[in-house]
């Protein structure tokens, strides 16, 4: 793809006596600023950095070395072969793409999320290997229904199959701890979960809510769910349930779903709607609405009673009927505006407690156990858990108690 390009320019390089390193090399402006809005970098910012960006001749083209151009493509990064190409390649996600936010849409997907869908990908094909080796018995939902099927129906089953019940979440302490327990039911069952906030254990790479909230990776086998760590613990929730209907109707997915959603696919309004109705039963949620109660005190005991976001409830209050559509947008926009105002903090925890969540409790004990008993390679190991040491393998394991 790059040779005609590539061979030019070595072959000018070639004709001139300074060294490779040192030597201008022309690359077209259009290429280096689509590279920047790719990796949703400040093209001023960069350009403070790298001056011979804002240096363009008449022909938009700019002229960095060989080392500054290898630099600047590990910042934005992006292999440095594509600012040979003629024109932006047009890249596009791996699985169907169902994200309907703006910021989703016409940069193209960031090299955040492309690795990060990549990554998983990986670990899904070895835990797929591992299970056939291994001659154990999938799970036996994935792909059991269609969109076509009654919600109710649907959220039942997989309310069963979870065995997370509306009390044991309303026990729960805290959202973390709601959280965590849907995980490692949901792990139980045979999907993978992951919910990491930066790609791999980079922190320095942190995942944006705004372009994706999760996905789903379907396989009869090894199906997988992914969830952004960088949006709220109450909307992992919705999201987590909202990839698994993904998961029972068969079909991969890339998301940003949210509860005030009304999308224009069919697939994803009978996901929002099977999520909605696992999480907050509507059966369940008549009974416990207070009609004199004043809807900022219900939204605070509902949200808290069901650990959902305060904006689920008020999607199930519309769906009751209790708001006109007008009315619905309007406190929504408003509970939207008052819940962005409150900033949290996170010390980060321990990091191999966060390690469990970010690859799989299910995939890092078959992982370890299938390194320390000699069927895959530590380079291997040490990639798929996107760790850089064995020292860190061999605590996880102990902690799972794999050795």
């Amino acid at each position: 793809m790059f040779a005609r390009p590539l061979a030019t320019t070595i072959d000018d390089l070639g004709k001139m006596t300074l060294s490779p390193l040192l030597m201008r090399i022309p690359i077209q402006k259009t290429l280096t600023d689509w590279a920047i809005a790719r990796a949703r970098l400040d093209l001023e910012e960069l350009s403070a950095k790298y001056a011979w960006l804002g240096d363009a001749d008449s022909d938009d083209m700019v002229r960095p070395t060989l080392k500054q151009l290898e630099n600047f493509a590990a910042t934005v990064r992006v292999p440095v072969g594509y600012l040979f190409l003629p024109d932006p390649p047009q890249e596009q996600v791996p699985i169907p793409d169902f994200r309907t936010m703006s910021s989703g849409k016409g940069l193209g997907p960031s090299p955040d999320l492309l690795d990060t869908i990549y990554m998983a990908q990986n670990r899904q094909d070895w835990y797929r290997s591992y299970m056939v080796f291994n001659e154990l018995d999938p799970p036996n939902f994935a792909g059991s229904v269609s969109a076509e099927q009654d919600v109710e129906e649907v959220a039942g089953r997989i309310s069963e199959t979870l065995q997370f019940s509306l009390q044991d979440r309303s026990a729960a302490r805290s959202w973390t701890e709601a959280l965590s327990r849907l995980v490692e039911q949901t792990d139980e069952t045979g999907v993978l979960v992951m919910i990491n906030g930066v790609v791999g254990n980079n922190t320095h790479r942190k995942l944006d809510p705004e372009e994706f909230r999760g996905f789903a990776l379907f396989d009869q086998v090894a199906p997988l769910i992914f969830v952004n760590g960088a949006d709220t613990k109450s909307a992992q929730m919705f999201t987590i349930v909202h990839e698994l209907a993904h998961i029972w109707a068969g079909k991969s997915a890339l998301t940003d779903s949210t509860p005030e959603d009304i999308p224009s696919d069919t697939l994803e309004q009978w996901c929002d709607k099977v999520a909605a109705e696992v999480l907050v039963p509507l059966s369940d949620f008549r009974k416990k609405v207070r009609p004199s109660e004043a809807i900022e005190d219900a939204l605070a005991r509902l949200a808290r009673e069901y650990k959902v976001s305060t904006l689920v409830i008020l999607r199930r209050f519309f769906d009751l009927g209790e708001f006109k559509k007008e009315q619905f947008w309007r406190l929504y926009e408003e509970e939207l505006d008052r819940l962005k105002k409150i900033v949290t903090s996170s010390s980060g925890g321990d990091f191999y407690n966060t390690q469990n969540f970010r690859v799989s409790r299910r995939f890092a004990r078959a992982l370890l156990e299938s390194t320390f008993s000699g069927r895959t390679l530590y380079g291997d190991a040490l990639r798929l858990m996107s760790v850089s040491n064995v020292k860190t393998l061999q605590e996880t394991a102990r902690r799972l108690e794999v050795v």
